[in-house]
């Protein structure tokens, strides 16, 4: 019997279920939801920083790799999408791609340039 479980990603909402044990990154890829990588998925870039709020406890412990890679980062809930892997109903935060983010702020201030013409 193989036990399935959701994982739910915000801030768009979109969630997978996926086998126990399935990273994040791999249910992100599922659910359609876009987690940066280069290394694709040995922890060696660390460019897939998830954030699961209260500690999620669906998630596995962090291993001793990611643990180091995250120096301290994993206090504050932060967790690598390709070494975290899903065991029971969770929720992760997923940080707005940096190239996104800037082209979104400059839409921003273009926006409030054209409101003082």
């Amino acid at each position: 019997m193989t036990l399935n479980v959701t994982i739910t990603f915000l801030p768009s909402g979109r969630s997978a279920t996926v086998r126990a044990g399935t990273t994040v990154l791999e249910a992100a890829r599922r659910a359609g939801v876009p987690i940066r990588t280069r290394c694709d998925g040995k922890a060696a870039c660390l460019m897939c920083k998830v954030t699961a709020p209260n500690s999620s406890s669906g998630l596995s412990p962090l291993n001793d790799n990611e643990r180091h890679k995250l120096a301290g980062l994993d206090r504050s809930g932060t967790r690598l999408a390709c070494q975290a892997r899903v065991f029971g109903r969770t929720v992760v935060e997923v940080p707005e791609d940096p190239l996104r983010a800037a082209v979104r702020k400059q839409m921003m201030r273009q926006a409030e340039e054209d409101e003082l013409w």
